[in-house]
């Protein structure tokens, strides 16, 4: 119908109406990418681990094909992958391989236990308590700059080439790392928990027990797991120095023979070790923190 003439009416119009295509708005379209390559996004624990294989696996191709494949590198500098593994072979088949394992996982077990017990609960107080974070933390900083290697001589002056000098070159590399990281994962506990506490009417030590200790654990045991590293470094130092056992010992021996294939597979096994400490806090973090987990 039309009025008039030309003029359209202008009744009601049944079904939307559609803007002309010139002022459609534009909306971005994103092409969803895998989960495992966004900022926080997630893995699964298969591919995680074939990953990893495959890494692993391309580093052992580059290093047969700079060594066996090409030649590219003397032997006597980096031997090829099947020279270092028989070496390994024989080193377990003679038992030495074994021998020093067992002493330098005891000489960390040992060091490594006597700096965490003495950090942890040194890092919480001076983490919760600004005295003490006063009295203790400008000495902690004073001697955590101090080179480790700069005490070899001095341990062995204490206490000659004894186990009880590897245990100490330990505890002063970790110790005082310990105390400041375990100070910093105290302090990151949230305020507005601890004014619940006083809220809810606890004393200070249920807050520190029940509140702060329980919110800084999962950061506390990742510190520990780090550090656990650092002790190894620092073991190897003091065997590499004085020592008459142990894995650092022995590439000491190998060096002076140029065994460039036994100090190779030392290295790994140091590798392995420090690869399998390390997996097995992560178990464990994940078993004793489960509250940690549900809450990321």
């Amino acid at each position: 119908m039309t009025n008039g003439g030309d003029t359209p009416s202008t009744g009601p119009i049944d079904g939307p109406v559609e803007p002309p295509p010139d002022e459609r708005p534009l909306l971005p379209r994103h092409r969803r990418r895998p989960a495992m390559f966004e900022i926080g996004g997630s893995i699964r624990t298969h591919s995680f681990i074939l990953i990893s294989a495959c890494v692993f696996l391309a580093l052992l191709f580059v290093w047969w094909l700079l060594t066996s494949g090409t030649g590219m590198v003397k032997p006597l500098f980096l031997p090829p992958p099947d020279a270092v593994f028989n070496t390994l072979k024989e080193q377990v088949n003679n038992g030495e391989l074994w021998a020093d394992m067992r002493v330098s996982i005891y000489r960390i077990l040992v060091g490594f236990a006597a700096a965490s017990v003495l950090a942890i609960p040194i890092g919480v107080l001076i983490g919760t308590y600004r005295f003490w974070e006063a009295s203790i933390e400008p000495l902690v900083d004073f001697v955590r700059y101090m080179p480790v290697v700069a005490f070899v001589p001095l341990t062995i002056l204490w206490s000659g080439t004894s186990d009880l000098q590897k245990f100490e070159i330990i505890w002063i590399g970790t110790f005082f790392q310990q105390v400041l990281m375990i100070m910093d994962n105290t302090k990151r506990v949230p305020r507005d928990l601890v004014d619940f506490g006083r809220t809810l009417g606890m004393k200070d030590s249920g807050i520190l027990g029940r509140i702060i200790i329980r919110s800084a654990a999962p950061g506390i045991w990742d510190s520990l797991r780090i550090t656990l590293g650092w002790a190894w470094t620092w073991l190897v130092l003091a065997e590499l120095v004085a020592a008459t056992s142990g894995l650092g010992y022995r590439i000491t021996t190998a060096q002076r023979f140029f065994d460039t294939e036994l100090i190779i597979g030392y290295i790994l096994v140091l590798g392995v070790l420090g690869l399998i400490t390390d997996q097995v806090m992560k178990a464990l973090g994940r078993r004793f923190f489960r509250y940690a987990e549900s809450e990321r």
